[in-house]
């Protein structure tokens, strides 16, 4: 029993990091995400313990309640119980997500590029720097610096992720959505279409490879040929 107690927790431990995973963030955008669902995970646990102290009162001490009218059980455990948590989490909330819109920063420099998904491939544009040829399924960024990304569709929706750098945003045809992502240091990490789109939505996936200053800067120059 133990044993199977402790490859199962191993088991879920092992499906919070990796390249994909929102639960292992590598830069402060992500963190904010991460933070946000370790607290929601928080809230969520309050309330199934105080619904399983009910139950287990219920189950074991026969007449538990009894003396309660059912409206006072259905006000009190079904409004004045959740409630509060829900709000305070509601806000906390609003309050992350106002973080991660674009602009919300300290006004500092942004590096831009445009994600420009089509069936089934993504191709990245350097707004940043004029002439230099795009990169499929593969977006260099200076590491350390936030990174404004224009997402944008040819066809249908998709849906720009990268789990460990940021929240996720639709690309729709006809329209310009904006989003941020930052790398806290130089690595790859995994992007992938967060949007079904058809038989070959498994496969879009795309690299993220962040570089430090001078060597991303360099790369540039060289039209981020390898």
């Amino acid at each position: 029993m133990f044993h199977a107690v402790t490859a199962g927790a191993l088991m879920v431990l092992g499906g919070c990091s990796g390249s994909y995973s929102a639960l292992d963030p590598a830069g402060p955008h992500a963190q904010t995400i991460a933070q946000l669902w370790w607290v929601m995970l928080g809230g969520a646990a309050v309330l199934f313990v105080l619904v399983m102290v009910l139950f287990v009162l219920t189950l074991f001490r026969p007449g538990f309640g009894s003396g309660v009218s059912p409206r006072v059980w259905i006000v009190a455990g079904g409004l004045l119980m959740p409630i509060p948590v829900l709000v305070a989490l509601t806000f906390y909330a609003l309050f992350q997500g106002e973080r991660l819109l674009p602009g919300r920063d300290d006004g500092g420099p942004v590096y831009r590029i445009e994600a420009h998904a089509r069936q089934w491939q993504w191709e990245f544009r350097y707004l940043d720097e004029p002439g230099t040829p795009s990169t499929l399924d593969v977006l260099h960024i200076p590491a350390g610096l936030p990174v404004e990304v224009v997402a944008t569709s040819a066809d249908v929706i998709h849906s720009f992720w990268v789990p460990r750098l940021g929240g996720k945003i639709d690309a729709t045809p006809g329209h310009a959505a904006r989003i941020r992502i930052e790398a806290d240091q130089a690595g790859q990490y995994g992007g992938v279409c967060a949007e079904y789109c058809g038989t070959g939505h498994s496969g879009m996936r795309f690299r993220v490879e962040a570089h430090e200053g001078a060597d991303f800067r360099a790369l540039a120059d060289r039209g981020f040929a390898p």
